[in-house]
This record gives structure tokens, sequence and C-alpha cells, in this order.
């Protein structure tokens, strides 16, 4: 992602929507992005040792406060991160500054694991970021070698509603994903509690992710670019169950049973049976 130059504050009565908002210390940046503003924070390398985060901070919330609001009462915000490392305490200030000035911090878009699950605990969207791209090798006899993901997102909280999670890697949730919320991996899923939201594995067109969950009751599932909807009467589940791509779309079968029935085809991008396999 790149951003646009930015301009002195002083003269934002005069900009168009799409235009930068603040740039007044080149360390933090305020940026209209369609419906919401972007909160842009310096990386580590970028931060002056000669000027503390803390007093930066102040002076923009000091900004913020006394200048002329240029935005909509409400407007949501995206923090986005990079590498910084940030705690729950430091989102909740950021939060607070944000909500002093009528602005509502809803999405933190980060590079680093700590702060997204920070981010996610506290309630907030979540996407972080992958650092390196993720590229598919082929072999020569043309089976399709995973990409490197990153290392999984642990999550020891429930995702609520309007809740999002995205990640370039596996995502673990020990709790319930609501409805309403929604988890996007670039690898696998893992919920242990109910899966009542959307949950999409292998968002990045892996057809060999999965999704599991301790009760299914889901409103949406995707793999890779398969969509599966829950029917409006299915029987309740007392045991794990795990969707998967099959040459028919997704499937739901017992965690237990999973290992034992299925392998995965990479000529079919699909798991089939093991007696089918050949």
């Amino acid at each position: 992602m790149t951003f646009e130059p930015t301009i002195s504050l002083d003269k934002v009565d005069d900009l168009p929507d799409s235009s930068p908002l603040i740039s007044r210390y080149s360390q933090i940046y305020l940026k209209n992005d369609g419906e919401q503003i972007l909160l842009i924070l310096p990386t580590q390398a970028e931060i002056n040792s000669d000027l503390p985060w803390s007093e930066t901070w102040q002076e923009l919330k000091h900004l913020l406060k006394t200048k002329e609001q240029s935005w909509q009462i409400g407007t949501n915000v995206c923090l986005v991160a990079k590498d910084r490392l940030l705690d729950a305490r430091q989102l909740q200030t950021i939060a607070e500054t944000l909500n002093d000035v009528q602005l509502s911090l809803s999405t933190v878009s980060t590079n680093r694991r700590q702060t997204a699950v920070a981010a996610a605990t506290s309630g907030y969207s979540v996407q972080q970021n992958s650092a390196q791209p993720l590229v598919e090798n082929q072999t020569d006899s043309g089976d399709v070698i995973s990409p490197t993901l990153a290392e999984p997102l642990y999550l020891q909280s429930t995702v609520r509603s309007g809740v999002e999670i995205r990640h370039p890697g596996t995502i673990v949730i020990f709790g319930d994903l609501n409805p309403g919320g929604k988890a996007i991996a670039a690898g696998d899923i893992l919920v242990w509690g109910r899966l009542r939201g959307i949950a999409h594995a292998g968002a990045q067109g892996n057809h060999q992710c999965r999704i599991t969950a301790l009760q299914m009751e889901f409103t949406q599932l995707r793999i890779a670019d398969a969509v599966a909807r829950a029917p409006k009467l299915r029987p309740r589940r007392l045991s794990p169950e795990l969707a998967f791509m099959t040459i028919d779309g997704i499937r739901l079968a017992d965690t237990s049973e999973f290992a034992k029935r299925y392998i995965f085809s990479s000529p079919k991008k699909a798991w089939v049976e093991k007696n089918q396999a050949k």
C-alpha cells in the first residue's frame, strides 16, 4: 500500500475528500480514504529518537482538539500501525483520543502479530499484513506447492459482531465466532467454540485449506473461491466438524473421520476419498 504526499493541516479546508488531512511532524498522518480515515503511524525505523513517541502523540492530540474538524461526526478510522508494537492500553488511548474529536477507531492494520492479537481482543477489526508476498510454486509434474504462510494468529477471545479478522496465515480462535463476525485467513481457520459467523480459509486461492469448529452454526463458509451457506434447517451435531473443498464444492465431515477417509489431490485442487484418489 502506498500513500500520497501530505500537506499542512492549515490548508485542510481547501482539500478534496481524497486528499490528506494532517501532516505536521512527518511522524503521524491522518488521511481520507473513501468512507473512512487512515491514521498512519511511522515505522519503528522512522521514529525520531529525539522526539519520543508519547510526546509526538500528545502533540497530535492537541492539534486534533484545537483545529477545525474536517470530517463527519462518527467517521470510522483505520489505524495503520505498520510494524509498531501496540498493546491494549495504547490502543485504548488512541481510541479515546479519537473519540474526543468524534472519530471512531474501527480497524487496525498491522504487520505485528502481538498488535493484531491486542486489537482483536479489544474488539477491533484486524488486518494483519504479511511482510512478504505469498507465492505459489509449481513442480515439473504440475503439482502445486502451497505458499509459505505467516505464523498462526492465536486469539483467546470471542470475535464479536462487526469485527473482521484478516491474517496471511492460519487463524486459531479460542472462543466463539459470533454472527456478524468474520475471520479471513490465507491458511486454515480453527474455532475452539461455536462458528456462527463468516469464515473464509485459503483466501488467496489455496483449495487445500480447511475450516473446523467445535460447533458449526455458520452463516457462511468460504474456501478459496467456493462458497457455502448454512441450510435453513440443520441437525445440531455434538462432535467437532471440518469443512473442506471437494470436486463438488465445500463439504462437512466429522473431524475425527476426516484424516482417515480423505487425501488432497493437487491436480483436482480438491480433497477426495482415498479409495478414489488413483
